[in-house]
């Protein structure tokens, strides 16, 4: 993985002030460096410049970037960040290329020169690039399918400007970080979810999953090379079955690609021991050994209390598939509370903007963690929204109603808002619009039923939304440290599949993610495969919630702190007290409490780290 950002002007010669125009371009790389700091790299021509801030996984020696070809006398170069999962395959569709590297980056470049945007339309992976095409004079800008890697923009009087991480774009002296009703509405009506393409501050878009753009003398424009489709599924549940286990097993070999060692998070959930399983197996026969990691908190056993979203503890599943797995070379991490704590801050330079609260700020300090030993992670992300997962999906007072069903809650969210604030802002009425704009947008079939159409709703709303939240939170988690994460369940075959399966054979006789267990369940110790879903750990230590209350009074008391004209200063010091009352999260299955003050603290951070006002 790597960082990419840059800038382009069809009316500009950034020749013409070379010295000026070589730093953005080095400032660009610099504010980007964590996402990789192996090799840097800058392109300056008359209209365009480029960045790249490298993470070497593929030919370490020979993909430097930018890379550069040449073609009838004019120049094509591209920044990538990303990995194609079907490199050899593409080359077999080029006739026309000689390869100097044994990169992705190159196939991809060498694609485009010869079958145009019509070539992304063919690759397996996870990237977002900038091509400049010196013949046609155009800038294009691409993301993969599944949106797991960022790419945001900005327009400032016909120039744009690009970067994996809003940062980049701030370096550029045409755009700088500012806030206006939509970016709080964002902030405090949908996040730590984003509206798709929204980038919150004032101006900054991200390019949506699926998409590319074109930017040359007509102006910019956008399109979609992939959408999601509504088909008939016509096989039954035993070739459902088979498919499903194809897809899978064949998503993770391709991901285990790599000429650095792979390694997998291991949370002792299906997920993730599905993946490690495979994963050892590929690795196994190449005479290798998977490193493996699993994530908690310090003295959690002491604190954890059971519950309908957290039922029991992770440590206990990760002992039986290493038991299972004797091959697995594992690491326990654990994370204490005043470390926890400390990180809000470091999540919120990570994002740019706030996030899951200490939920990022954990996966934050585990990913650093595990980029001491290893460069590249698979994870088991995004399998409970492609497969229906969560409670969301199954129970009947989730699936029902309008409003997103893993943030229905908006009174929580209002309620420590000043009254002008939340009549201003009006949360309730934006978030409802956004869920409805997203719910016209789902794709159905002719002639379904409305229980169908429903279920199709809630896969489409879980896609669009929940998964990119959390395929952001993992993007700028794993690659703060310079830690490529794969997730091998958002292969758009997978999601394209699992899209048309019916919901009967994803949630059979009251056990959500069926077919998945059915699918792989060779693969698993009895004991782990009928295992009921837990998320992601959070610490249940009270030492925890005291530090966030300590710091989340003393916000109130500064004068200073951005936030506090937003916020009712009676009503918050009255929750302060008593934050454990609020036990039913209001966002996902582990944001309650402790996890709004948190936020809110998130969100004073992010006001002051880019001066932002009210």
């Amino acid at each position: 993985m790597c960082g990419i950002a840059g800038f382009c002007d069809l009316k500009k010669n950034y020749l013409s002030q070379r010295q000026r125009w070589n730093s953005v371009i080095e400032e660009m790389c610099q504010i980007l460096r964590h996402r990789g700091g192996d090799q840097e790299g800058g392109y300056l021509r008359e209209h365009i410049g480029l960045s790249h801030s490298r993470l070497s996984i593929r030919d370490v020696e020979g993909g430097i970037q930018p890379m550069i070809r040449r073609r009838d006398e004019h120049e094509y170069a591209i920044v990538y960040n990303g990995e194609l999962y079907n490199t050899e395959e593409l080359k077999g569709l080029l006739s026309g290329c000689t390869y100097s590297t044994t990169t992705d980056t190159e196939v991809l470049l060498c694609g485009y020169m010869e079958h145009g945007v019509d070539f992304f339309a063919k690759l397996n992976g996870i990237y977002a690039a900038a091509i400049w095409d010196d013949a046609l004079e155009r800038l294009i800008l691409v993301r993969d399918r599944a949106g797991v890697k960022p790419l945001f923009y900005a327009l400032r009087d016909g120039e744009l400007i690009f970067g994996s991480e809003p940062k980049a774009l701030f370096q550029h002296p045409a755009v700088r970080p500012e806030a206006d009703l939509e970016s709080f509405r964002e902030i405090f009506g949908i996040g730590p979810a984003r509206t798709s393409g929204c980038g919150v501050f004032k101006g900054v878009r991200e390019l949506e999953p699926g998409q590319f753009a074109i930017y040359d003398r007509e102006g910019f424009r956008t399109a979609f090379y992939w959408r999601l489709q509504a088909a008939p599924h016509q096989e039954d549940y035993r070739e459902t079955v088979a498919r499903t286990a194809f897809l899978v097993r064949d998503a993770v070999e391709r991901q285990m690609v790599s000429d650095v060692p792979v390694c997998s998070f291991l949370s002792g959930g299906v997920d993730s021991s599905i993946i490690t399983a495979l994963a050892a197996g590929f690795l196994g026969e190449r005479g290798g050994r998977l490193n493996t990691f699993s994530f908690d908190f310090t003295g959690n056993a002491q604190y954890f209390q059971s519950n309908a979203f957290q039922p029991e503890q992770d440590r206990r599943y990760v002992e039986i598939m290493l038991s299972a797995h004797p091959e697995l070379k594992h690491t326990f991490l654990e994370c204490g509370e005043e470390r926890l704590a400390q990180l809000l801050d470091e999540a919120v330079e990570a994002k740019d903007l706030p996030g899951m609260a200490d939920v990022d700020a954990s996966l934050l300090y585990f990913c650093r963690l595990v980029k001491e030993h290893n460069k590249v992670a698979l994870t088991g992300e995004c399998a409970d929204e492609i497969f229906g997962g969560y409670p969301w999906f199954y129970r009947k007072e989730l699936t029902e109603g309008e409003g997103f069903p893993w943030s229905r809650n908006m009174e929580t969210r209002n309620m420590l808002l000043a009254e002008d604030v939340r009549r201003e802002l009006d949360l309730e009425n934006y978030a409802l619009e956004r869920y409805r704009e997203s719910v016209r947008q789902t794709p159905y079939l002719p002639g379904e039923s409305e229980a169908v159409r429903r279920r199709r709703e809630l896969a489409w709303l879980n896609l669009r939304w929940f998964m990119q939240t959390l395929l952001d939170r993992m993007d700028r988690a794993s690659m703060y440290s310079g830690l490529e994460a794969r997730v091998p369940f958002a292969d758009h075959r997978i999601i394209e599949y699992l899209y048309n399966v019916p919901w009967e054979m994803k949630y059979r006789e009251g056990e959500e993610k069926a077919l998945l267990r059915d699918a792989c369940g060779s693969l698993l110790p009895p004991e782990l495969l009928h295992r009921k879903k837990s998320p992601y750990p959070k610490t249940y230590s009270p030492v925890y919630q005291e530090l966030v209350t300590r710091r989340f009074l003393a916000l109130l008391e500064d004068p200073n702190a951005p936030i506090r004209p937003l916020i009712d200063q009676e009503r918050a010091r009255q929750f302060a007290a008593a934050p454990a009352e609020l036990g039913k999260p209001w966002f996902g299955q582990l944001m309650a409490g402790p996890q709004l003050m948190a936020y809110l603290i998130q969100v004073n951070l992010w006001m002051e780290r880019f001066h932002l006002s009210v």
